[in-house]
């Protein structure tokens, strides 16, 4: 399957409470699919895209984040990408939402760990409200973002409509694992960060 574009995810798109693992095994949460699929469907608007440049690199300079963007998108079964784990020091940006600094709700997904070692995301639990993120775009242009709060969610009860759901806010979320491990060895819980555009 392709990956989506900004002109393929304007028109809405069908997102299912489903959870997000930003690690190097399980899957994302499920953006598109059949309404059949759970009775907890919730039909949420893709963001209005302007012309702007996407966005190529997020820093976090007080827990020493500095790295490229990889564009995501969806896999074939509708959940969303992870970058590769042999990528784990970097992160990516989900292109189905929103660019950062527009309306609507970015998303930037990135492992803790993964099976080479620590990751990109490895001190996100270290973020605290108020810290901020600066998201760099293709032109040189850096929007600035500042923490407003930061949840830890089981992935059973991962709250898609509130992460990447419709808002009129100019806002981001910042997602990895977290927690316990199963049996399997996969981490039973994701942490998310969520951010409002600085003003100037």
């Amino acid at each position: 399957m392709h990956q989506p574009t900004w002109r393929a995810v304007a028109l809405p798109v069908l997102v299912l409470l489903a959870s997000l693992t930003a690690c190097s095994s399980g899957a994302g949460a499920r953006i598109s699919g059949d309404a059949d699929d759970t009775p907890a469907a919730v039909r949420t608007p893709a963001p209005e895209r302007t012309a702007s440049a996407e966005p190529d690199r997020v820093t976090i300079a007080s827990i020493g984040v500095d790295s490229a963007l990889l564009p995501l998108g969806l896999n074939q079964d509708g959940t969303v990408e992870v970058p590769p784990a042999r990528q784990g020091m970097t992160a990516g940006w989900y292109t189905g939402g929103a660019v950062p600094g527009e309306r609507g709700a970015a998303v930037i997904i990135g492992h803790n760990d993964t099976r080479f070692g620590k990751a990109v995301f490895h001190d996100l639990r270290d973020l605290r409200e108020g810290a901020d993120v600066a998201v760099r775009n293709s032109v040189g242009k850096t929007a600035h973002f500042t923490v407003t709060a930061t949840e830890t969610v089981s992935k059973r009860a991962f709250p898609t409509k509130k992460v990447y759901g419709s808002t009129n806010d100019r806002a981001l979320r910042l997602i990895t694992c977290d927690g316990a491990f199963d049996t399997q060895g996969h981490p039973v819980d994701n942490l998310i960060v969520y951010a409002e555009l600085a003003q100037p």
